[in-house]
C-alpha cells in the first residue's frame, strides 16, 4: 500500500495536482507514523485501518465544516475524501455485510446483545477496510435485539 501511495504521489507531483499531492502526503505520513509506533512494517489489514481512520476524519470534518457554514473547507475535505476512497478496497454491499454478520452470529451461537463483542470480534477482521465499524456494530445490534 505504501509503495502504491508513493507511486501515486510521484505521479501527482508530475501532474502538479496540489490537492492530490497534499492528501497523499498526509496519508503516507499517517501510515509511516503507525509503522513507527509499532516498530515494524504494517500488515495489509493494519494499513486499511489507518486509511479507514483517515477516511473517518474527513467525513467528520466535512460534517463539522458544513454545520459551521464553512463550505469551502468542506469542499476541500470532500476532495481529499474522494482521493482516500480511491485507495480503499471496494466497500461491501448491504447484502454481503448481512451475510457475513448472519454467519458470524450462527458461528458464535450468539443469542442476545451480551454476545455483541464475540460477534464483532468475528466480523471485523472479515470486513476490515471494506465496511465502517459503527455501521457493522449497528447491524449486529439490530440482528441480536
Amino acid at each position: 500500500m505504501i509503495a502504491r501511495i508513493e507511486s501515486d504521489l510521484k505521479d501527482a507531483m508530475r501532474a502538479r495536482d496540489e490537492a492530490r499531492v497534499a492528501t497523499l502526503r498526509l496519508t503516507l505520513s499517517s501510515l509511516r507514523a503507525a509503522e513507527k509506533d509499532l516498530g515494524r512494517q504494517l500488515k495489509e489489514d493494519e494499513e486499511l485501518q489507518v486509511l479507514q481512520r483517515e477516511r473517518k476524519r474527513r467525513v467528520e470534518s466535512i460534517k463539522a465544516f458544513r454545520d459551521a457554514g464553512r463550505d469551502e473547507q468542506a469542499e476541500r475535505e470532500e476532495a481529499e475524501l474522494s482521493i482516500l476512497e480511491a485507495l480503499l478496497p471496494e466497500p461491501l454491499s448491504e447484502d454481503e455485510l448481512e451475510r457475513i454478520v448472519d454467519d458470524a452470529i450462527a458461528e458464535t451461537g450468539a443469542t442476545s446483545l451480551r454476545d455483541l463483542g464475540r460477534v464483532m470480534a468475528d466480523v471485523m477482521p472479515q470486513v476490515a477496510g471494506r465496511a465502517d465499524g459503527s455501521g457493522v456494530s449497528q447491524l449486529v445490534r439490530e440482528k441480536l435485539a
